[in-house]
């Protein structure tokens, strides 16, 4: 899980700090919306070809975590 973890950042100049995928403008929570819309891993990446299957897999372990209540740096 930590490699895929290593996919989401957090920047204040990007999204207003929200946690994104590789430093792009797509948060976490929108690539949540998309899966809970009920989108397949497949067609979110055809239809956004800039993410990556990892990407989507990186936001739900990002979920997760924070569904915990832990936070990225008290995994790393």
């Amino acid at each position: 899980m930590d490699h895929l973890l290593e996919r989401i950042t957090i920047d204040p100049n990007i999204c207003h700090g929200k946690a994104c995928i590789r430093h792009m403008r797509w948060p976490v929570e929108v690539i949540i919306d998309l899966i809970a819309s009920g989108m397949s891993f497949e067609e979110i990446v055809i239809d956004h070809p800039e993410l990556e299957k990892d990407d989507i897999l990186a936001s739900l372990a990002y979920a997760k975590i924070t569904l915990s209540g832990k936070s990225l740096l008290e995994i790393s």
